[in-house]
This record gives structure tokens, sequence and C-alpha cells, in this order.
């Protein structure tokens, strides 16, 4: 199967998914396989929404809708364009995925099937309905393709190298039990962002999408901010507050009231506007419904401050601070080569 079949075969999966890109989903007519798989995949959404009460409708869809955005073939071609992608002897690739927000470990999967590997997959027990269903899918549109997805629920072996995300105390475990294997572990990253006092009141409502999107449990979501000494934080809540029905969400709500408690108990000073708190501390990891901050002197230091602490960050979001930064309300639409903890997969298994 050549490098282009594989791309047709994706940008074809986008077209799939594109009928579910809303909470409405629109069944179309030129779509390949859709008398097999369009009911199906209604039903695979139901049980995942079901499963997990964080994957409502409106994150699901979020999700899939960026993916139908990457899964075109311009975006496929400039992504994989840098790459000398040459004949590639097939590998075992294993990933053991993530599972807090829907098809997280989707990038992977996409990642190791491109570059002409195989694939054997152990997703999270929470979010472990949709992706094997589109890998079928995609065994219809390229049957060359058969035989190089695999799905597990035990202990993964007979493999090459591996892909794996989890927390901080799982990566330790990977990286002593994966030690002789190439690999690539991630482990907890937090976002942050970077506020001057000078946003607009479109920027801090595109902030809101950074913080609240998939109620903050991505590493994407930004759980801190900086800010300048007596920074009014007015305005911050004025641009935060079209979210507000969030917290008639009751998973949000009870998790709210939950870290509401703890922080009035423990009598920690904190500022709130009914559905979100925020507490000056210097982690960058937050609860539920919590975002930290912290003061900064000036930009330089602060810049240093990020810079040696990058191994805990993920994104950060700004305007005009550093070169790498992303812009307000984009953190979760990243593109193809918006690399997970900056480290290059398509590199990494090119070179296995």
């Amino acid at each position: 199967m050549q490098l282009q079949q594989r791309i047709y075969a994706f940008v074809k999966l986008g077209d799939f998914l594109s009928q579910f890109s809303n909470e409405i989903i629109q069944k179309k007519d030129n779509i390949e396989h859709n008398d097999v798989f369009f009911e199906g995949f209604k039903h695979q959404l139901k049980l995942a929404e079901e499963h997990n009460g964080w994957f409502t409708k409106e994150n699901i869809a979020f999700a899939i809708s960026g993916w139908v955005d990457s899964l075109t073939l311009d975006n496929l071609t400039k992504w994989l364009v840098p790459y000398n992608m040459g004949t590639v002897i097939p590998k075992q690739v294993a990933i053991i995925m993530a599972g807090n927000i829907p098809l997280v470990g989707f990038h992977d999967f996409l990642s190791v099937l491109i570059t002409g590997h195989d694939v054997l997959v152990k997703q999270s027990s929470n979010d472990k309905h949709l992706l094997p269903y589109l890998a079928k899918y995609l065994e219809f549109v390229e049957p060359g393709f058969k035989g190089k997805t695999s799905f597990t629920e035990d202990k993964i072996d007979n493999f090459d190298a591996v892909i794996a995300t989890g927390s901080n105390n799982t990566a330790r475990y990977f990286e002593y039990y994966f030690k002789g294997k190439p690999s690539i572990i991630r482990n907890n990253r937090n976002s942050v962002a970077v506020l001057t006092g000078q946003e607009t009141e479109d920027d801090l409502k595109n902030l809101a999408e950074d913080i609240f999107r998939y109620y903050g449990l991505g590493c994407r979501n930004v759980s801190k901010i900086f800010v300048p000494k007596n920074y009014n934080f007015d305005a911050f809540f004025n641009g935060l507050y079209h979210w507000h029905p969030i917290i008639d969400k009751a998973k949000y709500a009870n998790n709210y009231d939950y870290n509401k408690a703890v922080y009035l108990m423990s009598e920690f000073d904190m500022l709130e506007n009914g559905f979100l708190m925020i507490k000056e501390d210097t982690s960058y990891a937050s609860p539920i419904a919590t975002v930290f901050y912290e003061y900064y002197n000036n930009i330089s230091d602060l810049n240093e401050k990020l810079k040696a602490d990058s191994n805990q960050i993920q994104c950060i979001v700004s305007k005009g601070f550093t070169e790498k930064e992303i812009t307000f309300g984009a953190t979760q639409k990243p593109q193809l080569w918006d690399y997970a903890d900056s480290v290059d997969s398509i590199e990494f298994l090119l070179a296995i």
C-alpha cells in the first residue's frame, strides 16, 4: 500500500466523520460505505456518551469537527511533505491511550498507520467505543489496512515500539517497563495563559474556550494564568461569563461544589463567580472548575520561568509573549504538526 493510498483513505474517513461534526447529525449521499457504517457509528456515539459522563454530545462533536478539519488532502499533504516517506519496513507499534477527551489518541493512531506501520492499541476504558469502529471503516475504504490494526484490553506484548500516555506515576512505570524498546512516553502537562491587562474583550471570551472546553480535562486546557501585579480580575470574569451554563452539567457542578467546600474549609483565599474559582497557587495542575493564578513582576523573568518549566507545559496562550504562543481560543484546535510535548512522532516512527 502506497503513501497516497493511505492518505486518501484518511481523507475518506474525514468525509465520513463530517456527518457527525455537529450536535445535529446529518447524513450525506456521497459518502462511501455509508449504508454499512452510518447507523452503527450513531450507535457508538450514543454508547460513548452513556459510558462517560464527560463525553457530552457537544464535546464529542467538537472533537470530531477538529478531525474533519485536519483530515483533508491539503492538510495531510502539508503535514507529511517535510519527511522522507520512502519505503518503511512495517513494525508493530503499540499505543497506550489516555481517555480524558474524545478520540484523544487518534493522532498517534493516524501517525502509525500513515507511516506504514501496524498498530496495536490499548484504549482507556473511558474512551473505548469510537476508534475501533473508525478503524473498521478504514479497512472498508482501503483494504490495504486489513490486518494493520488491532485492539487489546490485555497486557500488550509482541511489539517493536511504543507510544504511551498517562499520568506522572504511570509514566515512570512505562519508562521502566518499556526501557528496552523505542518509545515516546508522555506524562501530565498543563497549559497556561499569560495576561498583561491589555487583552480585548474578545481575547478573554476566546480564553474561556481554552479553559472550559472538555470541562478543562485536556492537557491543552488552560489551568493556570499569569497576571501582572494589581491585575483587575473583573475583565477576566466578564470575558468568561458566557460559559456560565456549564454549571448546569451535574458532573462539573459536583466538582465545583466539592472543591469550593475544600477551599472554604481550608480557609484558602479564592475568587469565584458561581461557576469558576480562581486561586493563587504556584502549581500548574488545577482541579476541575478551578484556575490557578500567579503574579509576575516582569515579562523577561516570566519567560525564563516558563522555559525552565517547559516539561510541565503543553501550550502557552498569549499575545506577543513568545514565538511559540497560541492565540486565545485556539488550544483545542491543534494542527497535525502540533505534536504533543513537542515530540515529533512521525520522525520517531520513521526511525524505528
